[in-house]
């Protein structure tokens, strides 16, 4: 099976992250301020040169206001847009 981070699922799990961000208002620096960690580490993890696990993404979706189970939803929808393209 290959790697998560490898799958196109996982790009749009990161473009929806940076997509969500934007939406927020909250820049890269503001965003690290609220998670107690650096800019970089948001930019990598936007990217995908660091790999995000479910406990990262839900405390990235939630420093953003947006409840997590509503950023699932958004996700599935975009992963079966993904699929019908």
């Amino acid at each position: 099976m290959e790697k998560s981070i490898f799958r196109i699922e996982y790009k749009t799990l990161l473009e929806l992250l940076h997509e969500v961000r934007r939406r927020a208002g909250v820049t890269q620096v503001e965003l690290a301020l609220r998670l107690n960690r650096t800019q970089a580490w948001v930019s990598k993890s936007e990217v995908g040169e660091r790999r995000l696990d479910l406990l990262e993404v839900r405390d990235y979706v939630e420093a953003l206001g947006l409840p997590f189970p509503e950023f699932v939803q958004q996700l599935e929808a975009a992963l079966r847009d993904e699929r019908q393209q």
